[in-house]
Parts: structure tokens; C-alpha cells; sequence
């Protein structure tokens, strides 16, 4: 099943396994955008979807990071729909806020510090990779993009378009065209979202 072709795109055969996920991933990603907590339940299966993707294509180290990306959806859900009183305007939802410049110092050296570090031992462990530390580098700021998301600072969105431009281009680079069209929808989405969240953070801070 996971090895069945839908269609092909520029030549290259489109799995439906890749065509679930993308999809999975979109409507996640537009629903955090827009603010809606259900994101969440869609995150759940979009992570499944992930774990069977890389299982697939034995990309074991993305495999391996799947239940770590789980742990966070958890956590963000969790944060979402429990927020402190101080945390909320209707007593229900977390309300959208802001890192402060030395948090984002923090996340921005912890970013590339963990990247280093996990790059130079992929590179020593699978040489054959031609970009271990931009693969790493993308791969550390999606987590922190997520747990930014999870905690609902509209920083994350700032991580997220980062991801999004490396990501268009490196598909390009090697001539996959769904997911360079995935992740330019990708882009698009990030651009709208970081919009939503600035008013939201505004309005929410002069209500």
C-alpha cells in the first residue's frame, strides 16, 4: 500500500503515502494558522502519516525524531486548551504572545548549536549525505518551530517560513517538484499565519 503511485508529476512518480501526508500536513498547518485548536487532532495523524513515510524510504533518522514531534503536539494541545488565567482573554484558549529578544537570542544558538553538534556526527556516521548540516540545521528548527507553536508565540511562524524557503529550495536542487510545490503552499500559509497571529497578539495586549 505504501508503495502505491497515484500519478506523476515532471516525471517523478507521486506515492500516496507522500500525497497523505502533504495533505495531512497542509490542513495542519492552515488550521494552527487560523488559530483552531483541532490542528492538534490533525497533527496526530499527520505524524502517523510521517512514521509510515519514512519507514518506507528507511529514513531512520527522521523516523526516530517522529515520537519527539508527538510529545510536542501533545504538549501544545494540552497548553492550548489549559491555559493559566493570566494566559487567556475568554477563559478557554491560550492567548497568542511573544518571545522577549533573550529568549530568542537562546533559541537561535541552541538551534545551531544542536545542529552542529548532530551534524557532525551525522557526517562522520553516514558520509554519504551531501548536506548533513543544512539536513540537521532544517530539522532542529522545525522542533523549535513546533514548540514555539505549542506554547503559541507567533515567533514560531518566523522559524516556520526559514523552513519553508530551505525546504524550496532543496527540492529544486534535486528536481522534486510536489514538494517544492508542498512547501511553497507551505510558504504561503506561514506568510498569512504570521499575519493572523501578530493581530491576534496586538489585540489580545490592547483589549
Amino acid at each position: 500500500m505504501l508503495d502505491i503511485v497515484i500519478f506523476t508529476l515532471a516525471g517523478r512518480p507521486v506515492l500516496l503515502i507522500d500525497f497523505i501526508s502533504s495533505l495531512l500536513g497542509l490542513t495542519c498547518v492552515f488550521l494552527a494558522g487560523r488559530n483552531s485548536k483541532y490542528n492538534f487532532w490533525v497533527g496526530y495523524l499527520y505524524t502517523a502519516a510521517l512514521f509510515l513515510l519514512f519507514w518506507n524510504r528507511n529514513l531512520y533518522a527522521n523516523l526516530i525524531l517522529q515520537p519527539l514531534s508527538l510529545a510536542i503536539n501533545i504538549y501544545g494541545h494540552y497548553r492550548w486548551t489549559h491555559p493559566k488565567p493570566e494566559e487567556t482573554s475568554d477563559g478557554k484558549s491560550l492567548n497568542v504572545s511573544q518571545l522577549s529578544w533573550s529568549e530568542r537570542l537562546i533559541c537561535i544558538v541552541s538551534v545551531l548549536l544542536v545542529a552542529g553538534l548532530w551534524g557532525l556526527t551525522l557526517d562522520r556516521l553516514f558520509p554519504a549525505d551531501p548536506h548533513p548540516y543544512l539536513d540537521t540545521c532544517v530539522t532542529v528548527l522545525i522542533l523549535m518551530a513546533q514548540l514555539l507553536s505549542a506554547l503559541k508565540k507567533w515567533d514560531c511562524w518566523i522559524a516556520w517560513l526559514l523552513v519553508n524557503i530551505t525546504q524550496i529550495i532543496l527540492h529544486i536542487s534535486v528536481g522534486n517538484v510536489m514538494m517544492s510545490i508542498v512547501s511553497a503552499l507551505y510558504l504561503i500559509n506561514g506568510l498569512w499565519s504570521l499575519l493572523t497571529w501578530v493581530k491576534l497578539y496586538r489585540k489580545n495586549n490592547h483589549a
